[in-house]
């Protein structure tokens, strides 16, 4: 049996699950299909940041910035649980940008994309006298401070996802589009689930959302012609102990004119990154190596007090980014924007090259846009307007995390925290009626509970440990051995519990 749908779009990365959530408001039917785990490559191995990106400002981008920014004030909204405000700190050295040029750059960064709107505006200080100056090195004197917004990438992914469930999409995950064929007005694509199932599905459009793998796609899947080269670029990332107490976060310029970062991160770390370098190998096993490592610890280490090595290292990771080739001998300074190249030569397929969190939904709104004359639509667009994902819909999340706790005193203060700020209002579906924390089943290490993992895998797709642990959560960094081992277990039986009721 053939399943029929107006949409079947394939990758399930941030592009594909928010082009998903925009079709399904549109009024469309919509399948989803993802070879591995929702965001399990480029969109979870991020900077973690919603930005307009400054640097970008010195290779004349101001057109992607200004997208950028007007989409950061929409993402707020959005998702407050999961995307809050953060300050970031430049300190100056004059020998590699003059005070006059920063100046200029965060003044066109505090008004570029209709100015700012909630979030603060940038500012001179002096290190001496700031919360940020402590931590760095003597030899600096004056920083600038500027605004911008963190992410939880995966789960932003996830939401969209959801979203996109709860407005009637299917989405499956580890099922791989095998082949796509035009026939006559519409694509006849068969799906394979990693378990050996097949589907076949007919859509009057095809979205290939699939990153890194998107020209791959159009050669070996959808045998379809086409001009385009990406450039596959390798940003990695390293966390190490926590390198300061506040909650700011640093920009760092590099020698090399290079950007790197040191964020706040899960409480007890700071995250490093990210690199730049071009990538030949298979897109979905990147790893950082010895160069990288070092070279983000030294670039820490030209600005911090206290040094780090490679042995301070706890946990690092490495993402591909699919960038449009365009000639540049520097891989950073390739661009960020999105091409969206629409193919009517027979049944409509619409090609999604680059892209990047911030501008996600941007870019499944202008991919409605062009496809929407070709189906059969019933809404017009829809998601600027600050419709919040699943557990947003509380822009106070602090004043909500403050109910939460109210309504549950026996929850410790940092589980609630971590609720709130991970789940938004979707976390009285976790608690349920819980009256303490042994209703909540057993405890996977840190403070992971069963009725949390049976939310996960019920509505979020989770199915393995690095879903729940690295995924839906970064509390890997904080679990043992002995409690992934447990967690593993559990997840394997009620997999096989759940398989023997579908028998039955």
């Amino acid at each position: 049996m053939t399943e029929q749908f107006d949409l079947l779009v394939v990758g399930g990365g941030i592009n594909g699950a928010s082009i998903a959530r925009d079709a399904a408001g549109r009024g469309l039917s919509v399948c989803l299909c993802e070879r591995d785990d929702l965001a399990a490559h480029t969109s979870s191995a991020s900077t973690k940041l919603i930005h307009g990106g400054l640097r970008y400002l010195e290779q004349f981008e101001f057109a992607l910035v200004g997208k950028a920014l007007a989409e950061r004030e929409v993402m707020l909204k959005t998702a407050p649980h999961i995307i809050w405000p953060l300050r970031f700190v430049l300190p100056h050295q004059s020998h590699l940008r003059p005070a006059w040029m920063i100046r200029l750059g965060l003044f066109l960064y505090d008004h570029l994309g209709g100015g700012r709107r909630t979030l603060p505006g940038s500012r001179r200080v002096s290190l001496r006298k700031h919360v940020a100056g402590p931590a760095l090195r003597d030899e600096f004197h004056t920083g600038f401070v500027y605004s911008d917004a963190w992410v939880q990438d995966a789960r932003l992914v996830v939401l969209n996802a959801m979203d996109a469930r709860d407005r009637g999409a299917t989405i499956l995950t580890h099922t791989r589009c095998i082949s796509a064929r035009r026939d006559g007005d519409g694509w006849n694509a068969q799906l394979q689930s990693s378990k050996g199932e097949s589907t076949s599905v007919r859509a009057r459009a095809l979205v290939n959302a699939t990153g890194p793998w998107a020209v791959q796609f159009l050669d070996q899947v959808a045998s379809v012609g086409h001009d385009h080269t990406l450039r596959l670029v390798k940003g990695s990332h390293i966390v190490v102990p926590r390198l300061f107490e506040h909650d700011h976060a640093y920009i760092f310029q590099q020698p090399d004119r290079r950007i790197v970062f040191a964020i706040p991160y899960e409480h007890d770390f700071t995250l490093i990154g990210t690199t730049d370098v071009d990538y030949h190998a298979d897109p979905a096993a990147p790893h950082i190596d010895g160069v990288e490592t070092r070279y983000l610890c030294e670039a820490a280490n030209r600005y911090f007090k206290r040094n780090i090595t490679p042995a301070d290292v706890v946990w690092n990771y490495s993402g591909v980014r699919p960038l449009l080739e365009d000639e540049e001998d520097n891989a950073s300074e390739v661009s960020r924007d999105y091409l969206l190249e629409l193919d009517t030569h027979g049944a409509p397929l619409l090609n999604v090259f680059g892209g990047k969190l911030t501008t996600a939904r941007k870019l499944a709104e202008e991919a409605l846009d062009r496809l929407s004359p070709l189906l059969p639509v019933t809404s017009a667009a829809w998601t600027a307007k600050g419709h919040p994902l699943p557990g947003g819909e509380r822009h106070d999340i602090d004043g909500y995390q403050r109910e939460l706790q109210q309504a549950h005193p026996w929850l410790p203060p940092a589980l609630a925290w971590r609720l709130a700020h991970s789940y938004g209002t979707r976390s009285a579906q976790i608690l349920g009626k819980a009256r303490n924390l042994d209703e909540l089943g057993p405890c996977f290490g840190a403070d992971l509970y069963q009725a949390e993992v049976d939310y996960l895998r019920e509505q979020e797709w989770a199915i393995d440990t690095t879903d729940v642990l690295w995924r839906r959560s970064k509390l890997g960094l904080q679990v043992g051995d002995d409690d992934v081992a447990r967690l593993k277990a559990y997840l394997e039986q009620a997999d096989l519990a759940k398989a023997e009721a579908c028998m039955s």
